[in-house]
């Protein structure tokens, strides 16, 4: 991470920025988050970032008073000066810092805002991922919302690493695909592309959108052995951009089919604009 993060429109030393440890987002990780690109200092999709943030706080109930669209990119554009960034990415947090009815405090805070930048995650060179053992409940009032409730996605990601590979695929209670720990997932079949439908409880992610705005895309619910009769599969985060699939446990991808390749150069020439 950077040295200097906005925190309520200040800019300060990641070091000095405290919450309460009895707030709402302490003692149940009630807050949300976003990750954007950066690219030429500007950041990306920045529209679609919003979009959720404000969908998500709507869901969970997290005061939005005295924040805007305006201040809070305001402060992003700040932070992404300060720390001189070019290339890199941009976490915006709300925090709730409100009293809860089941350990009740007095407090004046509602909501807390966090930006932070960092350098983008290395991305591994032939990535590989298995099948996580985590089930994502679609039933969950947390499913598709991106909250700093995320230690599920954490353990399924770490659980992946200590098998030895790069990312897993996480199925739903139907054993429907849902997405990657942390990012969406695409395959190409028979030269169309296909992507879990929102109701697998995937997330609503923001260069899953973009894809799905330039590019004839399916929205579809399917089950795992539909992985092993692609001709591609792929990753979309805003913190790695699209990264091709090496292998799926058994099943290579060794070649990128035209479709990827066309996908690949549309965003690299929509970030060098």
């Amino acid at each position: 991470m950077h040295k200097f993060v906005s925190f309520n429109h200040q800019i300060i030393s990641a070091k000095d920025v405290f919450l309460s440890a009895i707030s709402s987002t302490a003692l149940y990780g009630k807050g949300i988050f976003t990750t954007l690109a950066i690219y030429r200092s500007k950041p990306f999709l920045w529209e679609k970032h919003w979009e959720r943030l404000t969908e998500n706080a709507k869901k969970l109930g997290i005061e939005f008073t005295g924040f805007s669209e305006k201040n809070v990119k305001n402060s992003l554009l700040k932070i992404i000066s300060k720390n001189k960034i070019t290339n890199a990415r941009a976490r915006i947090t709300f925090f709730d810092e409100s009293a809860d009815g089941i350990w009740t405090f007095e407090t004046n805070k509602k909501t807390s805002l966090l930006i932070t930048t960092a350098d983008f995650r290395p991305a591994a060179k032939n990535l590989r991922l298995t099948v996580s053992p985590f089930r994502v409940n679609s039933t969950s009032p947390l499913a598709g919302v991106k909250s700093c409730n995320y230690l599920e996605n954490i353990l399924a990601l770490e659980n992946a690493k200590a098998k030895d590979y790069d990312e897993a695929v996480r199925l739903n209670e139907r054993g429907e695909i849902v997405s990657a720990c942390l990012a969406s997932i695409f395959w190409v079949k028979n030269n169309k592309i296909f992507t879990p439908s929102l109701e697998t409880g995937c997330l609503k992610g923001t260069t899953r959108g973009f894809i799905l705005e330039n590019f004839m895309v399916e929205e579809r619910k399917a089950e795992l052995a539909e992985l092993n009769q692609v001709e591609d599969v792929f990753l979309t985060s805003a913190g790695v951009g699209i990264l091709k699939v090496a292998n799926l446990e058994r099943a290579n991808f060794t070649n990128s089919s035209e479709v990827l390749l066309s996908i690949y150069q549309l965003f690299k020439d929509i970030i060098a604009v």
